[in-house]
């Protein structure tokens, strides 16, 4: 039994390219698989100084709050799936963390 090849190449140079960018802007593979195609990607969350921030919400009487907690939920660990479906379409989903 022969194996079918769902991709075309120009579907997976796309793939491809999704991917450099990704890579590009901070993220590094987890897992890769090229007979279905797809990549998990995983991005570390940044350092942020919490001494600082402390001072800005005393600063400002607590309304810096706001800003530090929006920091602390947008800058944790992102891990997303990238792949190709048998339509050639590349798409992105976000993992669920641990």
């Amino acid at each position: 039994m022969g194996s079918y090849q769902f991709t075309t190449e120009k579907d997976f140079a796309k793939f491809q390219q999704t991917l450099s960018k990704k890579i590009r802007n901070g993220f590094i593979v987890v897992e890769k698989n090229d007979k279905l195609p797809y990549v998990v990607l995983s991005k570390e969350k940044k350092q942020i100084d919490s001494s600082f921030h402390l001072a800005l919400v005393l600063a400002t009487l607590g309304l810096w709050s706001v800003v530090w907690i929006y920091l602390l939920i947008s800058l944790r660990k992102k891990q997303i799936l990238v792949a190709l479906d048998e339509d050639g379409n590349v798409f992105e989903e976000k993992c669920l963390s641990k």
